[in-house]
Order: C-alpha cells, then sequence, then structure tokens
C-alpha cells in the first residue's frame, strides 16, 4: 500500500542520510584542514624539512655517493678525515668520515632509512594493535575492558627504555627486533587514547542509531566509531615516530640497537663520540645534527597538528 511506510526503513534512511553528510563533505573538510595547518609558517617549515628528509632517505642509494653497507668500498687509510678532506682516491668527503673511512654524508642519509623505518613501522605497527585494543575495551565494557585496561597500565608502569634494554637483551641486535621492542613499549598509549577517545564516541546519537538498526558490532566499532577517533591517532602517532626514532638512536648508541654492519644514527654518533675529546667533532656532531632536525621537525608538525584537529582550540 502507497499510503504506508516502514518505521525501520525510515529510520535507516535518516541514518544513512546522516552518515552521509559528513562525506559529502570531505572537500570542504580538507580545505578547512589545509588552511588552518598553513597558518603556522614554522609547522609548515617542519614539513617541508621532513619531507625533504624522508626524500633523501629514500633516495640514498642514488643521492650517496658511497655505499656505506659496502665493506668493499671502505678504506680504513681514509678514516678520521675532516669535513672536505680528500681520501686516497680523490674522493671529496663533505661531511668527513668516521674511523672506519665511512662517508658520514653517505652514512646519514643510509641511516635515516634505517631510522624512519623503524620510527614509522613500529609506530604503524603498534597503533594497530593498540588501538584495536582501546576500540574494543571502551565498546565492550565490563569485565574485557577492566582486564585490558589493567594490562595497558602494567604496560606503562615499566620504564620504557628499562623495558627495551631487557627485551633487546634476549632477543639480541637487529631491526626488526628492536621494532618489537618498541611495538611492546608504545602499544599501551595507543591503547588508551584509543580507549578515551571511542567512549566519548559511544554515547553519541550515531552509535545508538547504528545499533537500532542491528548491524555487527566490528563495523559499528571500527566504521563508525574509529573514523571519529582519528584525529587524536593522529596526533599521538606523530610523536610516536618521533619519540620511536629517538628511542632506536639510543638503544643503538648504546650497542643493542641495529648491528654495525648496518650503520644507523645513533650508532654513526656512538663510534665518533669517542673521538670528539681528540677534535674529530664532526664523528658525532653531523649525525647528532641530522637525529636533531629530523624529531625536532616531526615533533613540530606533531604540535601544530594537535592545534588543529583539536575542536576546544580557538580557530
Amino acid at each position: 500500500m502507497t499510503g504506508i511506510t516502514d518505521p525501520q526503513s525510515d529510520a535507516l534512511a535518516r541514518s544513512r542520510a546522516q552518515w552521509a553528510a559528513p562525506q559529502a563533505d570531505d572537500g570542504s573538510l580538507l580545505r578547512d584542514f589545509l588552511r588552518q595547518f598553513t597558518r603556522s609558517g614554522l609547522a609548515v617549515g617542519a614539513l617541508v624539512v621532513f619531507t625533504s628528509i624522508v626524500l633523501a632517505a629514500v633516495f640514498a642509494p642514488v643521492l650517496a655517493p658511497q655505499n656505506p653497507y659496502d665493506l668493499m668500498q671502505l678504506d680504513i687509510m681514509d678514516g678520521r678525515l675532516s669535513p672536505g678532506s680528500q681520501g686516497y682516491t680523490g674522493t671529496t668527503f663533505w661531511l668527513g668520515t668516521d674511523d672506519q673511512g665511512r662517508d658520514l654524508l653517505s652514512g646519514i642519509l643510509y641511516g635515516l632509512r634505517i631510522s624512519l623505518l623503524v620510527g614509522a613501522g613500529s609506530a604503524l605497527i603498534a597503533a594497530v594493535v593498540g588501538t584495536a585494543v582501546g576500540l574494543v575495551a571502551a565498546y565492550a565494557g565490563g569485565r574485557t575492558e577492566t582486564l585490558l585496561m589493567r594490562l595497558v597500565d602494567l604496560q606503562l608502569s615499566f620504564p620504557t627504555i628499562l623495558t627495551a634494554l631487557m627485551i633487546l637483551a634476549v632477543l639480541g641486535k637487529g631491526i626488526f627486533n628492536v621494532m618489537l621492542a618498541l611495538i611492546i613499549v608504545e602499544w599501551a598509549i595507543y591503547a588508551r587514547t584509543a580507549r578515551a577517545s571511542a567512549m566519548s564516541e559511544r554515547r553519541r546519537e550515531y552509535v545508538e542509531a547504528a545499533e537500532s538498526l542491528a548491524l555487527p558490532r566490528w563495523r559499528i566499532v571500527f566504521r563508525h566509531i574509529l573514523p571519529n577517533c582519528m584525529p587524536a591517532l593522529i596526533v599521538i602517532a606523530t610523536i610516536q615516530i618521533a619519540s620511536a626514532i629517538a628511542f632506536e638512536a639510543t638503544l643503538s648508541f648504546l650497542g643493542l640497537g641495529v648491528p654495525i654492519t648496518e650503520p644507523s644514527l645513533g650508532l654513526l654518533i656512538s663510534n665518533g663520540y669517542r673521538y670528539m675529546l681528540a677534535g674529530d667533532y664532526w664523528t658525532s656532531f653531523f649525525p647528532g645534527v641530522a637525529l636533531l632536525i629530523t624529531i625536532v621537525s616531526i615533533n613540530l608538525v606533531g604540535d601544530h597538528l594537535r592545534d588543529v584537529l583539536n575542536p576546544r582550540m580557538e580557530r
């Protein structure tokens, strides 16, 4: 009959219209985000610097004058040459060399690849694991939430660097072992952030509408609640990438990070540290500057993202 409507169909239509409205404004939201982000010249400059660092790391085999991993290209007679010196083969080392005759410019470019791989890879995997735990805890509630959040509290109660050192002392050196250690110490931060954001979204009208339509729980959690938690998670992920890069450098400096055949920035700093008092400052100075610029640029971008994505901040 044409005069009779189905209440469930009407509710479904209204819900679809409500959820489709934000999608129609994706373009305007993106323009508003870009407008707010570009207001800070410092953040834009930091983003340009970080993008340049990423490109330099990706194209390191093309840009680097030397492959620091190839022992056949290293000459011990070129060890500890000052910046701008020429080696025995006539090669100019613009940032000098370390004690192994490794070109520092090449070592920094290749070291950035390891730092970014470890930082971005561990942060991404930890974000997936921690976000899933936080969302499940917030939506399930009860004993499930209590159990999961007590695990989070237990993880956060241990010092981060001490936990990573203990893990690597058992597993040994290696890029994947370092990433595993960082994932273990970082996932709890994402879990707590995801739970806090999901708890506020859990009581919203669109969640009640989805539940009234008997949608699967996994769809409600990951299709409707998760997208609204992404701003806070993006900010945390940005900060944690910088933190993971710093942790990897610390572990490598202490001798528990990547092996000596794959020099990272922390390992380059560690190798040159003992020669600084002898006047060979460049062996640690330039890798340290590269590490500092990378971490500061990421933190500046993340700090401004926090201001832009925070709805409580005045525009």
